[in-house]
C-alpha cells in the first residue's frame, strides 16, 4: 500500500558501528506496550498464574476469554487447540463455540493433483475427543459463556515442555522479531544466519527462540513481495518529493528574496541530499552565530532521509534555528557536504563551537571541514545512551555505574580524569568494552575538563537540551509529506526569531552596585545567571597570594578552592573554573576578588555583546526599557514597603487598604495603555515630587 505520509523517528543505530546495536529510546515501546496491557485486561488469567483444569458450568465473560483459559490449560498440558464449529441464530447471533484438540477428527481425503509423483503429507489428526463446548446464555440482560461439555481424554501421547512449545499454535513471530528478520533478510542475511543472530541478541541456547527456521523461512517469503513492492512504490513517492521539494525551493526565493538552498543529485537527475536557510536565519546567525548546535537525532522512516537542524541560543536563552539539511545517508561525505554548505549559507563565517550528538563519522567530517571550529559532544545526549549500553550488563552495578560516569563528566582536571577514567572502567570490568571504546575515543569533546574553555554560551544546560528536544518532536509530530514539513520547519524557524523572553522588572537580591550596574546591560536572561552567581559570591573567601593571584575558597566546601588570576593593568581577571570562557557570564570566584578590588561597575568587556539589552535582534522600542522605569519601580516598592508596614498595625488597617488597593488595581485595568513617553513622563513627576 502507497504510504501517504512521511514519518519521522530517532535514529536507532548506535553510533559505535556494531550492526548488532541499536538505541531505544522512552516512548519507543508505547504502542507494543499499550497493546499487550489492553490484551492482558482481557484475559482472565496470564500465562504465568496457575490456570486450573476447566470444568462444565465454568462461566466466561466471552469466548475470547475462555479460548485463551483452555489455550494456556492445553499448553501445560502437552497439546494444543483449535476452534472448531460455531452455532448462530437469529436472536442471540454466534450462541454455541466448540474448541477441540489439535489432534481432533481425521483429515478429507483430498482430490490429487494430476502430477506424476504426487506427495502424502501425513497427518497428525488421529480422533482425538478431547473438547470444551461453550454455550452462550443471557443473564439479567449481560451476555455470558458456560462451559456446557467438557473432556480431558486424548488417545495419544501429550507432549513435554520441550517439545509443546514446537506446535504450530505457540511459534509466534512478535512483531520486533518481524521487523528485525527484515532488516537483516534485506541485508542479505539467509534465514539460518537470521535465526543465530536472534538467538544471539536474545541471549538464548539454539534451538530455543519461540519459533523455528521454518517459521522465518515461510514469514520472509511471504513479506518478499509485498516487501520488494513497497521498496519500489517508496523510491518512486520519495524521488517525487525531493523534486517537489526543490520547486517549493525555487517558489520561496519570491517570497523571501535573502532564502538560499542547495541540493545535490546522482547521475540520474534524482535528488540525494538538500539544505536550505532562511534570510532572517542568516541575519541572526551574523550576531549569534558563534555558538551552533547541530542536530542528527531524527530520521525519516519513509524514505530513509537523515534530518539535521541548526539550531543557535539568542540574549534570552531562546532556540533560534539557522537552517534545515536532509541527507541520504550518513557517511562522512554527506556530513561534509552539510557542514559546507551552512558555511556558505552564512557567507563563509564559522561558529567558535559546534555542538553534536556523539557520532564518529560526524565528528571526522567537522576535523576536516571545520578545523578551527571547537567540537563539543553533548553529554545530555550521551547519558540518554548509556542505560541501553550498560544497564543490561551491569545489572545491579549500573546505580553505581550512572552515578560515577556523571561524577567524571565533571571532573575540572584533565590529568584526574584520565586518573579515574582507567579505575572507573577496571572497577566495572568494561576495558573490552566497545561503547567504552567509543567514549575513550571521542573524550576530548565531551568530558567538562576538556571542553571548559570552549565558548558554548549555555548550550550545554539540560534546559536547552530538553527545549530542542521539545521543539523538533512538535515540528515532527504531525506526519506530511516533504512540502508540508517544508512548510512546518518554515513556520517553526520564524517563530523561533521572533520568539522574545516577556520584559519585566529584575528586582536586586544584593544591593551590590556591581549586581545593579548588570542589570542595566544583560537581558532578564543573562541577568538572572549572573545574579545567581553574585548571590553566591559572598559565601566565599578570597586571600590573597604572594604572585597577586587570588585563592577563592567556599566557607563551607574547603576543597572547592578556585585560582583567581588579577591583572591590574589591563583589569583583566581569570579563573581557573573558565566558567567566562565557557559561558560569557563571570564567574562567583571572579565576582568575590572585583568585590574586593572596590569594582562598583564591572567593565564592559566582561558583558559579551552576545548578552545585552543592545542585540541587533530586539526592535528598536525594546532596547533596555529598565533605564526608562527603574526611577519609577523603586518608587512603587518604596511606597509599597511603607504601605505594609502601616497595614499591619492593625486589622482595621489592614482591611482599609486591601478594600482600597482592590479597588485601584480594578480602575488601573481598565485604563488606555500608556505610550512610552508616558513612562517618561511618570518618572520625571517622581523626581519632582
Amino acid at each position: 500500500m502507497k504510504p501517504s505520509n512521511n514519518i519521522w523517528s530517532r535514529r536507532q543505530q548506535c553510533p559505535c558501528g556494531d550492526w548488532k546495536c541499536f538505541i531505544k529510546y522512552d516512548g519507543d515501546d508505547q504502542i507494543s506496550v499499550r497493546s499487550q496491557a489492553t490484551k492482558t485486561d482481557t484475559v482472565p488469567s496470564s500465562s504465568s498464574e496457575a490456570v486450573f483444569t476447566p470444568y462444565v458450568g465454568q462461566i466466561f465473560k466471552t469466548d475470547d476469554d475462555a479460548f485463551e483459559y483452555y489455550s494456556n490449560f492445553a499448553r501445560r498440558n502437552g497439546f494444543s487447540i483449535r476452534k472448531a464449529r460455531s452455532t448462530e441464530s437469529q436472536h442471540l447471533g454466534i450462541y454455541r463455540r466448540d474448541f477441540v484438540c489439535y489432534r481432533s477428527g481425521f483429515n478429507q481425503p483430498r482430490k490429487k493433483a494430476n502430477v506424476e509423483h504426487h506427495r502424502e503429507r501425513k497427518s497428525v489428526r488421529c480422533g482425538c475427543d478431547a473438547k470444551l463446548y461453550l454455550t452462550k446464555e443471557i443473564v439479567d440482560g449481560v451476555a455470558q459463556w458456560y462451559v456446557s461439555q467438557f473432556s480431558n481424554v486424548h488417545n495419544h501421547e501429550l507432549l513435554e515442555d520441550d517439545q509443546v512449545r514446537l506446535l504450530p499454535a505457540y511459534r509466534k513471530i512478535q512483531e520486533a522479531d518481524q521487523e528485525r528478520i527484515l532488516l537483516l533478510s534485506k541485508a542479505g542475511f539467509p534465514v539460518n544466519r537470521i535465526v543465530k543472530v536472534l538467538e544471539l541478541e536474545k541471549g538464548v541456547q539454539p534451538g530455543q527462540l519461540p519459533f523455528i527456521e521454518k517459521d522465518v523461512r515461510n514469514f520472509v517469503r511471504t513479506c518478499k513481495k509485498a516487501v520488494q513492492e513497497n521498496d519500489a512504490l517508496l523510491s518512486e513517492k520519495r524521488e517525487n518529493d525531493m523534486h517537489e521539494l526543490v520547486e517549493t525551493c525555487k517558489a520561496m526565493i519570491d517570497k523571501d528574496p535573502n532564502f538560499i538552498f542547495d541540493y545535490t543529485g546522482d547521475e540520474n537527475g534524482k535528488v540525494e541530499n538538500i539544505a536550505w536557510s532562511y534570510g532572517e536565519s542568516i541575519r541572526t546567525y551574523s550576531v549569534f552565530g558563534d555558538v551552533v548546535t547541530l542536530d542528527t537525532t531524527y530520521r525519516s522512516v519513509t524514505y530513509g532521509l537523515l534530518l539535521g537542524v541548526w539550531f543557535g541560543i539568542d540574549n534570552n536563552g531562546n532556540a533560534i534555528i539557522f537552517g534545515f539539511v536532509l541527507l541520504q545517508d550518513e557517511s562522512s561525505c554527506s556530513f561534509a557536504w552539510a557542514l559546507q554548505t551552512f558555511v556558505r549559507f552564512m557567507r563563509g563565517r564559522h561558529p567558535q563551537t559546534i555542538i553534536t550528538d556523539i557520532d564518529p563519522t560526524l565528528a571526522d567530517a567537522i576535523s576536516k571541514e571545520l578545523s578551527e571550529t571547537k567540537h563539543v559532544i553533548c553529554t545530555w545526549h550521551i547519558l540518554s545512551k548509556i542505560s541501553n549500553w550498560f544497564s543490561v550488563p551491569l545489572g545491579l552495578q549500573y546505580a553505581d555505574f550512572r552515578l560515577e560516569f556523571n561524577i567524571l563528566c565533571h571532573l575540572e582536571s584533565i590529568e584526574n580524569f584520565e586518573h579515574q577514567w582507567d579505575l572507573f572502567v577496571a572497577r566495572f570490568g568494561l576495558v573490552s568494552d566497545k561503547h567504552i571504546a567509543l567514549l575513550c575515543s571521542l573524550r576530548a569533546s565531551w568530558p567538562l575538563c576538556y571542553i571548559k574553555s570552549y565558548f558554548v554560551a549555555r548550550s550545554l544546560t539540560a534546559e536547552f537540551s530538553q527545549s530542542l528536544d521539545s521543539t523538533l518532536k512538535r515540528i515532527l509530530g504531525s506526519q506530511t509529506c516533504l512540502q508540508g514539513f517544508f512548510d512546518q520547519v518554515g513556520i517553526a524557524a520564524t517563530s523561533s526569531m521572533s520568539a522574545r523572553e516577556g520584559m519585566h522588572y529584575m528586582c536586586v537580591k544584593t544591593c551590590m552596585p556591581i549586581e545593579e550596574h548588570a542589570r542595566s546591560i544583560l537581558t532578564p536572561y543573562a541577568f538572572n545567571v549572573f545574579q545567581n552567581e553574585t548571590v553566591l559570591s559572598v559565601q566565599y573567601a578570597a586571600t590573597e597570594l604572594t604572585n597577586g593571584s587570588y585563592l577563592v575558597q567556599h566557607y563551607k566546601k574547603m576543597d572547592e578552592e578556585r585560582l583567581v588570576i588579577w591583572e591590574p593593568a589591563d583589569e583583566q581577571i581569570q579563573c581557573c573554573c573558565k566558567e567566562f570562557e565557557h559561558s560569557g557570564i563571570l564567574c562567583r570566584h571572579s565576582i568575590r576578588v572585583l568585590t574586593m578590588k572596590n569594582y562598583f561597575q564591572l567593565p564592559m568587556k566582561y558583558f559579551l555583546p552576545r548578552w545585552r539589552w543592545e542585540s541587533l535582534l530586539a526592535p528598536f522600542d525594546e532596547q533596555n526599557p529598565q533605564s526608562s522605569s527603574d526611577e519609577c519601580a523603586q518608587a512603587f516598592h518604596s511606597l509599597a514597603a511603607s504601605l505594609l508596614t502601616e497595614s499591619l498595625i492593625s486589622k482595621e488597617r489592614f482591611n482599609y487598604v486591601h478594600k482600597e488597593l482592590s479597588g485601584v488595581l480594578e480602575r488601573v485595568k481598565n485604563m488606555e495603555a500608556v505610550h512610552e513617553f508616558g513612562v517618561n513622563v511618570a518618572a520625571n513627576n517622581v523626581n519632582e515630587s
